[in-house]
């Protein structure tokens, strides 16, 4: 067998797995939107925080409860050490 032939094996394999995965999360979505709702209403009812989306760094864990100048608490022209502060983009303004 030629190395295209397994390549393209392999590619049709992942393709069939790949649309596998998306028809499971669209199956699943419908099943469980009574479970998103009643989380989503006692998350409005507890009146619950943002999501913590980084472990690293308090500006990144919670971009809302972060002030402006938080990256650069150790110096103003200090580089960013944490990968998250990369993926993470400025500060919109102001609730």
């Amino acid at each position: 067998m030629r190395r295209s032939s397994l390549f393209f094996m392999y590619l049709g394999i992942q393709t069939a797995l790949l649309a596998a995965a998306f028809t499971h999360a669209a199956y699943q979505r419908g099943w469980r939107a009574s479970d998103i709702a009643e989380t989503s209403a006692m998350v409005r009812r507890l009146e619950l925080t943002d999501l913590c989306l980084f472990t690293e760094a308090r500006y990144t864990r919670h971009p809302s409860q972060a002030d402006m100048h938080a990256p650069f608490q150790d110096h103003p022209m200090s580089l960013e050490h944490f990968p998250s502060g990369s993926l993470l983009g400025p500060q919109q303004g102001r609730r």
